[in-house]
């Protein structure tokens, strides 16, 4: 089980890891040992709240699939074991930015002396406006 919070847990099961070769620095490792980790969660089959996972698709934004699998590529460090902490770590993080519940939005009215000085500059601006406007030729 990976712990999130004190209520929330992951199963190992829920998690799908599939362990590829990295590109970059590693000399002969590289060719030979698959260290970069493809990390799989299958957000819709998850036993998370409903609301966690709706925010979580949001969050998660190209990362997810069609069919709700969220993918997480770690190919940071060197070793397959820090690769997997890595990528299990940012599922982690993920999951607990879902959990925080936004602020309802409470809808407010502009002051009146706000919308005062608002069209006052906006009479400013339309009278300077005027003034370029063409000048009167002389032989009217």
């Amino acid at each position: 089980m990976i712990r999130i919070t004190e209520s929330i847990q992951i199963d190992e099961r829920d998690i799908d890891e599939r362990f590829v070769r990295a590109s970059g620095p590693g000399g002969q490792n590289v060719n030979k040992v698959a260290t970069a980790v493809e990390l799989r969660f299958n957000v819709a089959a998850s036993s998370l709240p409903p609301d966690v996972k709706e925010r979580l698709r949001r969050l998660a934004g190209g990362r997810i699939s069609a069919d709700g699998m969220l993918l997480i590529d770690s190919r940071e460090y060197r070793s397959q074991s820090q690769n997997r902490e890595a990528a299990r770590a940012r599922l982690a993080g993920l999951i607990q930015q879902a959990l925080i519940q936004p602020r309802p939005r409470r809808a407010t009215k502009a002051k009146a002396g706000a919308r005062e000085k608002r069209l006052a500059g906006k009479k400013v601006r339309g009278a300077i406006k005027k003034q370029r406007g063409r000048r009167p030729s002389h032989d009217d």
